[in-house]
């Protein structure tokens, strides 16, 4: 099955190519962010941001990326940092085995490492690399992505406001293998207020057609709403046997905030951190229905007073 896609965005019709396009982002690092986000919802939606009586769960993750800036945030985002965050509350249990914490490739330790391991960086997503076989990866070259990564820092292409001030690091992690099943199913709990309200089911990631996904609620039905950009994930799921445990851990994480996205995984019953994300999609995600949207938003009550 295709891509569910609602329309193409304005800005992909007038500039086809993605890097063309992150690089005229980056570019415009000096625009305000209230206009640049404004400008940017333009673009996607083709229609104009409310921000003065937002209603739509699109139109709130703007307003929480400019007014809302707890600085805990930023210590969630830090896929470093977060350990520390969920160590303080009692959830170590369900953290990545760790092996390396850099903040210089010259303190890469290769020959200390499993034979598979993940590299991240610590601030933001699409610097990664998963290594499978150890005796296929040349230490030089580890060495000089680590170095690229740490020394050119990441642009505020999203204007998402957590990721502003966190350090420069790169993070060595276990391999997550797949489950008896062959796969690694991701579940992404949508909580508000400490309140985990529906998740999204992320599937089939090592298959040859891709990734898919589906949207269902705490009780694990499946809601008939789909993510524009993400084939649909059709096939039925089974209910994780300890599910309400990941709910338990999902409130117990979300509880300091208005909103979060705790993302969990279950490898035959052991459940694992992946990351913490408060602004879903950059807050650029079209569903269909285009309903979704305004009922998300509903479940999305902002804070009262800007910080």
């Amino acid at each position: 099955m295709q891509s569910e896609r609602l329309y193409v965005p304005l800005h992909k019709k007038l500039i086809s190519s993605k890097r063309v396009r992150l690089k005229i982002l980056s570019m415009l690092d000096f625009v305000p962010d209230a206009l640049m986000v404004r400008f940017q919802y333009f673009l996607y939606f083709g229609r104009f941001l409310n921000l003065r009586n937002p209603v739509r769960f699109s139109e709130k993750l703007q307003w929480y990326k400019l007014y809302y800036r707890d600085p805990v945030m930023t210590v969630c985002v830090d896929k470093v940092g977060v350990r520390d965050y969920l160590t303080e509350k009692g959830y170590s249990c369900i953290l990545t085995r760790a092996y390396q914490t850099l903040e210089r490739a010259s303190d890469l330790r290769f020959d200390m490492l499993p034979n598979k391991f993940v590299v991240k960086y610590n601030n933001g997503a699409q610097r990664n690399i998963i290594v499978r076989d150890k005796s296929s990866i040349d230490p030089d070259w580890l060495k000089s992505q680590i170095d690229s990564w740490i020394s050119t820092p990441l642009s505020r292409l999203g204007r998402e406001w957590s990721y502003y001030n966190v350090t420069g690091k790169v993070f060595i992690e276990e391999f997550l293998e797949p489950d008896s099943k062959g796969d690694l199913i991701d579940y992404k709990f949508f909580c508000f207020n400490g309140e985990p309200k529906f998740l999204y089911v992320l599937k089939d990631r090592f298959s040859e057609d891709g990734l898919k996904l589906a949207v269902y609620d705490v009780e694990f039905n499946k809601i008939n709403a789909y993510r524009a950009g993400i084939k649909r994930l059709v096939q039925p799921i089974d209910k994780p046997k300890n599910f309400e445990q990941m709910l338990n851990i999902a409130r117990e994480i979300s509880k300091d905030f208005p909103h979060v996205r705790v993302d969990l995984y279950n490898i035959d019953g052991r459940i694992v951190f992946g990351e913490l994300t408060f602004y879903d999609g950059s807050g650029y995600i079209s569903y269909q229905p285009d309903e979704f949207d305004k009922e998300i938003g509903n479940m999305f009550i902002l804070p009262q007073k800007k910080i």
